[in-house]
């Protein structure tokens, strides 16, 4: 028996750097055992079939044969199709109506508690919000996430130690839970 699973890479193909070519992926994961192996995007997105396990415990795996094959560390988060159609439908904002890049999750690789948060006047950013949910931070931003205020006031707020983040706009959040659950 086997599990879908999302890799969740982080920081790699930006702006000519840290170069993890798709098709080597596939090949990585491939090499891991890992089966129905498929990837979305040139940003780090792979679907796989692995026997049950812990996320951590694969992300782990993961990270190491990246950092064999390409030479750098990269970070990662591995997350089951089950959670990933939970986050998707647990969206508190009305997905339906708002185009792709207007809305986006954060997935951290441990829970974020709402004092991350504080000191954010949410009302001084309006029409942009945001919500915490489930390893998880769903940010509405009208304008796309390059031109949000809110963004980056999210981001300059400290993680706690060791915590992995690493966000996908609407789209890609879609996607995933339909190649996890095809």
């Amino acid at each position: 028996m086997t599990v879908m699973y999302a890799a969740l890479l982080r920081g790699i193909n930006v702006g000519g750097r840290r170069k993890v070519p798709m098709a080597e992926l596939r090949e990585v994961l491939g090499g891991l055992g890992y089966e129905a192996v498929r990837t979305y995007l040139q940003s780090g997105n792979a679907v796989f079939a692995a026997p049950p396990g812990d996320d951590d415990g694969l992300r782990a795996e993961i990270e190491d044969a990246l950092l064999d094959r390409f030479g750098f560390a990269t970070e990662c988060l591995v997350r089951d199709a089950p959670y990933l159609k939970r986050v998707m439908d647990a969206c508190p904002f009305d997905a339906g109506s708002l185009e792709g890049r207007q809305l986006h999750v954060t997935y951290y690789s441990r829970p974020v508690g709402p004092e991350r948060l504080d000191g954010i006047d949410a009302a001084a950013f309006l029409p942009e919000e945001f919500r915490l949910g489930d390893r998880a931070l769903y940010l509405y931003a009208p304008d796309g996430v390059g031109r949000s205020p809110l963004a980056q006031a999210l981001d300059k707020r400290a993680l706690p130690a060791g915590t992995v983040a690493t966000s996908r706009n609407w789209n890609t959040v879609v996607k995933l839970v339909e190649l996890t659950h095809a």
